[in-house]
């Protein structure tokens, strides 16, 4: 279990037919359905035995675990039944006979865990507890009857520690959590390490052994070091800890520690971008020694790279045999057959089965085949400049016909969507991007930004967005555009700002702090006022706390509180004077409802054109694809009106939804229509 400073946001959407586009003239339009809709199949992985094959697929329009033998993928069937909330997590238990997955409800982030026998399809609740979030914190192959998972039931702000017996359900407890962020176990289910938040942002690292933890720490960062060092594993003897490690240099490396002596190495480091970053475990290591094979590094593109050089002819055949970005999602414990998902950007993700021993590759599945043959586009990965000498990493995608070139630069300048990435402590990717391939269908250039704060190049770049919401990292977003104008990429009277948690705050600040450049924006579960969304984080954030205060604004002091209000859009709103979009799902726990309700108040009372979609059944981010579809239905036909690019009208894309429209529906074209349709006026 290891707590990270990452607020993520799960989107998607959908689209079909309307006016000609301003790029991809002619290029049909692509279904909303078909981008945002359910996948067939997703997140296959192999049983540790190598007996079974799993996925994600529809169960009655719910994406619930299928399961089949390894050898026979077309006799699968449904093991679980969820007819509500989609699956979207899970894994195999260490004796391959159940599956693990963990939901929520409506998108609240208490999560339970459950688990389901392969042989008889029985389910069962292995934490029962209300309003509590369950958390794996370690599974191991050694270990075959028990895992070790986290509870917050008796103190929502800390996750004890407990060893669950999967026959049985009966949980034993291993550690009474008083105050620390996340702990890491050896691969006998020990706990050896565990990770306490400091007041100056930093972290200190305690031995723990016989289920005490050392008073005085064996390590220690700073806050300029503590996204960027981690501890990640220990090798199956125990001698050997893996770190994710920034200390003493900029970008993270992968350090091996010899837990006897102290002593670290440095396994492999890369001065473009970190080794790995905090959302993707950085190592492939082998199954049953855990020692480290091969790593990430994650710059422009994502790039596997071989330490073992039997990995390494593997690695090299999948390089040669598929085309796109190829990841391993799974291997048996006999490491004698992989999962492996390849990324061609242009064309929809495919999973394969690899045979090792014989080196033979099957096509299992696509996860989207309706859009095999669609007009998808290419992404073009960038390195632009800020006006202080940073280098933005950033990824351009164009409409279809726009660049007849290839040079990812379209023959005249097109409306433009600036895409914002949340966190703000994660980045954005090369791959096939659902958004991006459904704005560029609709005409429309979308660029992504890795903006100073970003993780993923380095801790003195993710540092450089200390206290710099609304400030630097804004200036960093206004100089990709002021890039996109010049290059002529971008019409400047025509671009959009759009994103969603720390992107959704990007949008209000574009629209507030400087109401010339965007001509409309998207804002999806975005803070409104900094000060209320640090008094309204989750209890178990409670670790987080003097971070966030260190790298966004501390309410403490009278300073913090001045730049803080400072710094939200709330307070701007009088600014505001371009159309505006808001999309919040009633249940998120991070960004609540009233962030996107005073937002919406303030604006509309100022006359500026709000349109306000809540979805009571989500979230941080939205889950049913019945919402996404919703949610892209408005949002095209919102762009269409501001940016002039093309459109599916609403039609009946809110039928199946949860979605309510309390403010603005006369303002996006068909809204007003759909809703009085379904029976739903706006209230």
């Amino acid at each position: 279990m290891y707590v990270r400073l990452a607020a993520l946001i799960v989107l998607a959407a959908t689209s079909a037919c309307s006016a000609a586009p301003p790029g991809g003239a002619g290029t049909p339009l692509i279904e909303r359905t078909r981008l945002f809709g359910n996948p067939s199949k997703v997140e296959a992985r192999l049983s540790p035995d190598g007996r079974w094959l799993s996925w994600l697929a529809p169960r009655d329009g719910v994406l619930n675990i299928w399961v089949a033998p390894a050898g026979a993928p077309s006799q699968a069937r449904p093991l679980t039944a969820e007819a509500g909330r989609p699956i979207q997590q899970y894994v195999w238990a260490p004796d391959s006979s159940m599956v693990l997955f963990i939901n929520d409800a409506g998108g609240d982030e208490n999560f339970l865990l459950y688990g389901v026998e392969v042989a008889t399809g029985a389910q069962r609740t292995l934490t029962p507890f209300q309003k509590t979030r369950a958390q794996i914190v370690k599974i191991s192959p050694l270990v075959q009857d028990r895992i070790l998972v986290g509870l917050n039931d008796r103190d929502p702000r800390w996750h004890d520690v407990y060893s669950l017996d999967l026959r049985s359900g009966t949980l034993t407890p291993v550690l009474r959590n008083d105050g620390y962020a996340a702990f890491v176990a050896d691969e006998t289910l020990a706990l050896r390490v565990a990770a306490r938040a400091r007041q100056d942002g930093g972290t200190d690292f305690h031995r723990v052994a016989g289920g005490k933890v050392a008073g005085e720490p064996f390590g220690s960062v700073g806050l300029d070091d503590s996204m960027t060092t981690r501890p990640l594993r220990f090798t199956a003897d125990g001698r050997t800890l893996y770190w994710v490690d920034s200390r003493g240099r900029d970008t993270a490396a992968l350090v091996a520690e010899e837990v006897a002596t102290g002593r670290t190495t440095v396994v492999a480091q890369d001065a473009r971008a970190d080794v790995g970053n905090i959302l993707v475990d950085p190592v492939l290591a082998d199954p049953r020694t855990g020692v480290a094979q091969a790593y990430l590094v994650d710059h422009l593109r994502a790039d596997w790279v071989a330490l073992d050089p039997a990995i390494k002819a593997d690695l090299d055949f999948l390089a040669g045999r598929l085309k796109g970005e190829v990841t391993v999602t799974s291997r048996t414990l006999a490491d004698d057959a992989w999962t492996v998902e390849v990324d061609p950007v242009a064309a929809p993700p495919a999973t394969y089965l690899y045979r090792r021993r014989d080196r033979t590759l099957d096509r299992l599945f696509v996860g989207r085949p309706e859009l095999e043959g669609a007009p998808l586009v290419d992404m073009h990965p960038l390195e632009l400049k800020a006006r202080d000498g940073l280098t933005l990493v950033s990824y351009l995608s164009l409409p279809p016909g726009s660049d007849p070139d290839g040079d990812g630069r379209p023959e005249a300048p097109v409306p433009t969507v600036l895409l914002v990435h949340g966190g703000p402590w994660i980045r954005d990717h090369h791959g096939h991007d659902p958004y991006h391939q459904w704005l560029a269908n609709r005409g429309y250039a979308v660029l992504s930004v890795n903006y100073r704060g970003s993780s993923g190049f380095g801790k003195g770049f993710l540092s450089a967005g200390d206290g710099q919401w609304a400030g630097r990292m804004h200036d960093d977003l206004l100089d990709a555009v002021a890039w996109a104008v010049a290059s002529g990429v971008a019409a400047k009277d025509k671009v959009a700002i759009m994103g969603g948690s720390y992107g959704g705050y990007a949008t209000l600040v574009g629209l507030a702090f400087t109401p010339d450049i965007f001509a409309c924006g998207v804002d999806i579960v975005g803070p409104s006022n900094l000060t209320t969304l640090l008094e309204t984080t989750p209890a178990y954030w409670e670790s987080l706390k003097r971070q966030l205060y260190k790298r966004i604004g501390d309410p403490t002091t009278e300073e913090g509180r001045r730049l803080l209000r400072d710094r939200s859009p709330l307070f701007r709103a009088g600014d505001i004077r371009k159309p505006l979009l808001i999309a919040q799902g009633a249940n998120d726990p991070r960004v609540k409802q009233a962030e996107s309700d005073q937002i919406v108040q303030a604006a509309a009372a100022r006359g500026v054109p709000v349109t306000y979609v809540l979805f009571p059944d989500e979230g941080h981010g939205f889950a049913r694809p019945e919402n996404n579809i919703a949610f892209a239905a408005v949002a095209e036909n919102f762009l269409q009106q501001c940016l002039g690019g093309r459109a599916e009208p609403i039609g009946g894309a809110l039928g199946a939804s949860s979605a309510r429209v309390p403010h603005g529906a006369a303002f996006v074209p068909g809204l007003a229509a759909a809703l009085s349709g379904r029976e739903n006026r706006p209230e």
